[in-house]
């Protein structure tokens, strides 16, 4: 279940929930008994930075940079936006500043923007860059349009790539980053939203020197201040 009802507020969490069985990356987790004067059960956690539906924060690409614990808590909640190009791009094709120009005429400073289209693959396997993946692209150009109105986060669905190859995907990073603009790889359940302007928070875990973080990404549709 991903779509939850609180009175007038409809909850989406966009998550990609995090299962140590078939986790692909590093994570492990060791449940113990503490066996004390009152024992209860702990469990240590190794795990890598970039799990799940992840925040990555500047220090992802710079040592001077702000890591997770850094940067205030503003950074991780605020009014989003859901910027669907669905077949307006061709298969492949980088997104250019005229193509957000055209769609993502709702974005305001400040806002939080997530990106996607019609050509979803799931990400991080090895379909990854191969015939079969037909996503979308991102680099420099489209950096720069973050940067010039000056969003807080960049989100990803599975129709956007962020891993076709290191002359984009550096770039990319480091254009944003250097403004302290924060990325959200990749988020699940975005068919869901009844709305494409809402809330959102996706809190990391504050420790200090991480560079990204898993979180528990969630949309608040019925909110009237963070409407359309």
């Amino acid at each position: 279940m991903c779509v939850y009802e609180m009175g007038k507020l409809r909850l989406i969490d966009l998550s990609k929930i995090i299962d140590p069985a078939t986790e692909s990356r590093r994570c492990h987790l060791f449940r113990f008994n503490t066996g004390g004067a009152i024992p209860d059960f702990h469990t240590n956690m190794d795990l890598m930075s970039h799990l799940g539906t992840h925040c990555e924060c500047p220090y992802h690409h710079d040592d001077n940079w702000p890591s997770v614990a850094d940067l205030p808590l503003s950074t991780f909640l605020g009014r989003a936006v859901y910027v669907d190009f669905k077949e307006t791009v061709a298969k492949r094709g980088h997104i250019t500043a005229a193509d957000l120009d055209r769609e993502a005429k709702k974005v305001k400073e400040g806002d939080i923007v997530i990106i996607d289209s019609s050509y979803k693959l799931y990400p991080f396997t090895p379909d990854t860059n191969t015939d079969k993946d037909q996503r979308l692209l991102v680099g420099e150009e489209s950096a720069n349009w973050f940067k010039e109105h000056k969003v807080k986060a960049v989100g990803f669905g599975d129709g956007v790539s962020i891993e076709n190859c290191n002359e984009d995907v550096k770039p990319f990073h480091d254009i944003l980053m250097a403004e302290n603009i924060v990325f959200l790889e990749v988020l699940r359940n975005l068919e869901q939203l009844k709305s494409d302007v809402f809330f959102m928070s996706y809190s990391p875990l504050p420790i200090k020197g991480l560079d990204s973080s898993p979180v528990r990404a969630y949309a608040i549709e019925g909110l009237a201040e963070f409407s359309e």
